[in-house]
């Protein structure tokens, strides 16, 4: 039962990482390109929701490619939302770990 839920929490935890970097790349596309973009609060749901590691990459993406660089809340907030989820997936981690 507890390698069932690691197993899943990891899965969840890749997915809310995959997801949020790619909405980075996406709204970094659709800046270029002169579309519609995408808002604050839809780049910031798969990092709160555990993708902040996705979310940093795509903070970095941000820094190499000049995307939403003056945003301190992006700055900012991705990284510390990577603190919190770290210290909580490793309580996880000594709780469901077989």
């Amino acid at each position: 039962m507890r390698t069932q839920l690691w197993q899943l929490a990891c899965l969840y935890w890749t997915t809310a990482n995959l997801l949020a970097f790619a909405l980075m790349g996406l709204d970094k596309r659709r800046a270029r390109r002169g579309c519609w973009r995408i808002s604050e609060k839809a780049l910031f749901f798969f990092p709160v929701l555990g993708g902040s590691l996705g979310g940093m990459l795509g903070v970095a993406g941000m820094r190499l490619f000049h995307h939403k660089t003056r945003h301190w809340y992006f700055r900012a907030g991705f990284p510390l939302l990577f603190l919190f989820q770290a210290f909580l997936l490793f309580f996880l981690w000594r709780w469901l770990a077989p």
